[in-house]
């Protein structure tokens, strides 16, 4: 498997991807109009110019993405995907060095996930990311946003 930028060509693969892998986030709270999946080939490749995309290929096909833009001196992350047949293997924890590495000058990273994604929270725990803020969207969905701080080369 290797890791590279993704250009707008992968635009339609990162959607199917991107539809496929956040099915789960959707029955996670009942709700299928998630952005990830009403996310038209249009608007997702309108980003490319302002975001980096990295992509996970292995065997010709894309298995895993990963997106990030700054603000400031922050990177928001944002739509880690992998493919549901390959979760567990790594692949979206190499994503995600992949993208702070893509950011290399900036002082931390933020990114957010639903609070019923405990999988994923336990993730970016992981990586180093700590909450630092939730915000109840419906009465079924809380954000939860966490950041990791970078400073002189040391994580904080």
């Amino acid at each position: 498997m290797k890791i590279e930028q993704a250009t707008a060509d992968d635009a339609v693969e990162i959607l199917a991807l991107q539809k496929l892998a956040y099915l789960s986030e959707a029955e996670l709270y009942n709700d299928f109009t998630i952005p990830p999946l009403t996310q038209t080939l249009g608007e997702i490749t309108a980003e490319f110019p302002r975001r980096v995309f990295l992509k996970a290929v292995e065997g010709g096909k894309i298995i895993g993405s990963v997106q990030g833009f700054e603000v400031g001196d922050t990177c928001q992350v944002g739509r880690l995907m992998v493919h549901p047949e390959r979760q567990g293997e790594g692949i979206g924890t190499r994503l995600m060095a992949a993208i702070e590495a893509a950011f290399a000058d900036v002082e931390q990273f933020e990114l957010f996930t639903g609070h019923k994604s405990v999988a994923n929270i336990r993730l970016y725990e992981r990586l180093g990311y700590s909450v630092f803020r939730t915000e109840a969207v419906t009465p079924a969905l809380t954000l939860v946003f966490m950041e990791k701080r970078i400073h002189r080369g040391k994580t904080v």
